[in-house]
């Protein structure tokens, strides 16, 4: 840990060492809305070295955070979540070396034109200044966000959750090595050094104007205090309510994979079964679903094809179960689909699996979803995925950004206005 952080962390009054952070970083992010690409991705190829040098650290620091919350019951799923594998941080350094190779979008001119009176207007990409990153469970966010803010020429403030705090401190090393090595402030990516949950309340207020923009990642609890009390923007989504739909015109093969994948993977899935194609699909997909160890809790139909599932009830059709538990159902036709996704969805991901084009556009079209997907798992719903490198998070709402945050999102624009001398009458 640095110095400054060592210091900020050993003080007990922490709304004046959160203001301190805030204001720190403010400079720090104008430095790095002036600073050149080749800089920022200096520091970024070394930040992706320091992870793979320090990946025994961060694997030590880990293993200390899963052992202190395995004692707490934590769900296998919440585990999952925690724990990092060589493999993990492997693909870290990949995403780090992945954000790096993205074309720098600070001073893009994105739109030109020039008006009648000669003038020239162009619409250019800039930062957005300050973003407060408020997360818990998964500490590869740390790196994500580190990384994307960095590139899109961001100041972040890090605000990991109690169960990841070791690792986010050792991952935190790796980026402001990184930092140091390019001649960035360290300030550029700060680690909020305390435990305490009146930090994420402090964040909320902005501090003073100091932080710009807010995503949390992480349970709904959180989300909903974040977008609920915080006084400036959120990137956010509040629940990832996401549905498989299977079509009549399904290949079962091809529907098969996707739902298995798209439950099993990371769970969170809802699955829905057109009634008219139930006699060929609906049997196969619950089986195969339980064979692999996820619970299925069905309507009545769903419950009749396998004597295993369990019967759903009204609030399973709201639940994000994070686990291997899917609810499932029947419904007629794509209109069917699209009704209760309407009604239970979260506006995160959905997708169609069929081979009826018509079907396929009519869904895209009329889902009201970030992410809308044909014969593709939702797992895709991923920055990585869309050749964004990493994300800080996914959107839902439908004001700046939407979908996977990558670092385009974390710009705004500004008009740059080139005159000979014109003036209005």
């Amino acid at each position: 840990m640095t110095a400054s952080l060592k210091a900020i962390d050993g003080s007990a009054d922490l709304p004046a060492l959160m203001n301190n952070l805030a204001a720190q970083a403010r400079v720090a992010a104008r430095v790095l809305s002036l600073a050149s690409p080749e800089q920022k991705d200096r520091a970024l190829q070394a930040m992706e070295r320091a992870v793979r040098a320090h990946a025994p650290a961060i694997l030590k620091a880990n293993a200390e955070d899963v052992a202190e919350f395995r004692t707490t019951g934590a769900t296998a799923a919440f585990i999952d979540r925690l724990t990092l594998t060589q493999a993990r941080v492997d693909a870290m350094a990949e995403g780090i070396a992945a954000v790096r190779a993205i074309p720098d979008p600070v001073g893009v001119i994105t739109e030109s034109w020039q008006r009648p009176n000669g003038m020239i207007i162009e619409r250019v990409r800039v930062p957005l200044g300050v973003v407060a990153v408020i997360f818990e469970s998964r500490p590869n966010v740390a790196a994500d966000a580190g990384v994307l803010c960095l590139k899109s020429g961001n100041a972040v403030i890090l605000r990991g959750g109690s169960d990841s705090y070791r690792s986010c401190r050792a991952i935190h090393e790796c980026l402001a090595e990184g930092l140091r090595e390019a001649g960035l402030p360290e300030a550029a990516i700060t680690l909020v050094p305390t435990r305490d949950r009146a930090a994420v309340g402090l964040l909320l207020t902005g501090l003073n104007g100091a932080v710009d923009v807010i995503v949390p990642r992480g349970g709904k609890s959180l989300v909903a205090r974040v977008e609920a009390e915080a006084r400036v923007p959120v990137f956010a989504h509040l629940e990832g309510i996401n549905h498989v739909y299977v079509d009549h015109a399904a290949n079962l093969d091809m529907a098969k994979k996707i739902v298995l994948n798209a439950k099993m993977r990371r769970t969170g899935e809802t699955l829905l079964i057109d009634r008219a194609g139930a006699a060929k699909t609906l049997k196969p997909l619950v089986g195969m679903l339980i064979d692999a160890g996820c619970e299925v809790r069905g309507d009545e139909a769903v419950q009749h094809a396998d004597s295993r599932v369990k019967p759903a009830s009204e609030e399973d059709w709201d639940a994000e179960y994070l686990d291997a538990i899917i609810a499932a159902r029947l419904v007629d036709g794509v209109d069917g689909a699209i009704a209760h996704i309407l009604e239970h969805g979260s506006h995160h991901t959905d997708a169609i699996v069929t081979e009826d084009e018509n079907a396929a556009k009519k869904f895209l079209k009329e889902v009201d979803s970030a992410i809308v997907l044909h014969n593709a798992s939702t797992q895709f719903a991923d920055g990585g995925e869309f050749g964004f490198g990493a994300e800080i998070g996914i959107a839902t709402g439908k004001l700046h950004a939407r979908g996977p945050v990558g670092v385009d999102q974390l710009t705004s624009f500004k008009y740059r206005i080139h005159g000979t001398g014109q003036t209005r009458p």
